[in-house]
């Protein structure tokens, strides 16, 4: 037996999208030319889009697609920061590095100034410190960037304040982890820009759409055809929007069963080791998202130890994977150093049950004390 516990890095594709990518693979035609060919996969991607537009409530029109959703996050945060003359760049300190990146480049090559939102304990932005700096910086702020649930606790941010706070100050979103997970809508929290990605939702890799507002224009990063408002160049990829749209329209994830699996998982981790800590307990999570830190071991020995006993997790996001350092996102929750690479993240999906958390479970003891052995011989 094996368990997939590691979701949040990329999910199963669902049958429904593997059969609709399929079919779209088979199906010849550039959806950019015009003729019958071309018409009918042109169709077909703006049936997808329409689609995704619905399950994230905007406009078709602003549905831009994407290589993934980091393409997406890099377009948005350049974007609106070079369609702006001013220089400041928020972003909170829990970002992926997927939004940190591009906003420490523009640091370091287009004279930005980036200010990062501090987290409470739980994980939380501090809103009154962005109040304070909005009120104090206002006029020149060229975007905000808060991402609407954190990818190594599952946190939810108050995206909603933060738009009000904000005023007339773009405010982009990465939504990529929430998306399908939680009821968001794109429309009611009033953003500019937000992020989403098709491997995170039962779709395949490879597809990802920035939500833009339809009467914003930003400048381009890749640049030739304009197929996608001008934003976005190259051929639009067909079969993976189709499959990306079905896995959306299938609802498959069943989040109170998910949150189910995930209670019932941090419930066993702390009778068995009472002095693990759920980081991010105390505030609003995503259902399948459980960051647990494990005192005196070493996460990347707890990593390949839970992997040969056939349970997949991992030690933070996918994308940082294999280089050794403690997650920005514990150290800015005040975890230390040492404390910060000793945790693990359990990410349930659709395709879980019960007998997964039990598996899990039953290994994780043994596991843990190994993993506690090999780090006391380490320190010796």
């Amino acid at each position: 037996m094996s368990v997939y516990l590691d979701h949040a890095a990329t999910t199963p594709m669902f049958d429904v999208a593997i059969d609709a990518m399929n079919s779209a693979l088979r199906k010849l035609g550039n959806p950019s030319s015009l003729h019958t060919e071309g018409r009918s996969t042109r169709k077909d991607v703006e049936d997808a889009r329409e689609i995704i537009a619905r399950a994230i409530d905007c406009l078709p029109s602003e549905v831009i697609f994407t290589g993934s959703g980091t393409e997406a996050n890099n377009a948005a945060i350049k974007g609106l920061f070079w369609n702006s003359e001013k220089k400041v760049i928020i972003v909170s300190s829990i970002e992926h590095h997927a939004v940190l990146d591009p906003a420490l480049w523009l640091a370091d090559h287009e004279g930005a100034e980036l200010i990062q939102i501090p987290v409470d304990s739980d994980g939380l932005i501090d809103l009154d410190f962005l109040q304070a700096t909005v009120a104090a910086r206002k006029n020149e702020i060229a975007l905000i960037s808060v991402m609407h649930s954190n990818n190594e606790t599952g946190v939810i941010q108050p995206i909603a304040e933060v738009v009000k706070i904000a005023g007339d100050i773009p405010v982009h979103c990465d939504a990529v982890q929430s998306f399908t997970k939680v009821p968001i809508s794109y429309k009611d929290l009033g953003l500019f820009a937000m992020t989403i990605s098709g491997h995170k939702v039962g779709g395949p890799l490879g597809i990802g759409a920035l939500i833009l507002r339809r009467a914003v224009e930003i400048p381009a990063l890749l640049h030739g055809g304009g197929q996608e408002r001008e934003i976005r160049s190259g051929t639009l990829n067909a079969p993976s929007i189709v499959a990306f749209a079905a896995a959306v329209s299938a609802h498959i994830f069943d989040a109170t069963k998910v949150a189910q699996l995930r209670d019932l998982f941090e419930s066993g981790v702390i009778a068995v080791r009472p002095d693990a800590v759920i980081n991010g307990e105390s505030a609003p999570r995503l259902p399948g998202i459980s960051n647990i830190t494990f005192p005196g071991t070493q996460s990347d020995s707890l990593l390949l130890l839970m992997d040969s006993e056939k349970v997949s997790c991992s030690t933070g996001a996918a994308c940082t994977a294999g280089v050794h350092r403690p997650s920005h996102v514990l150290m800015a929750m005040g975890l230390t150093d040492v404390l910060s690479q000793s945790s693990l993240r359990f990410s349930f999906g659709a395709s879980n049950t019960e007998s997964d958390v039990q598996f899990a479970l039953s290994v994780l003891p043994r596991v843990i004390e190994r993993g506690l052995a090999a780090n006391s011989v380490g320190k010796k």
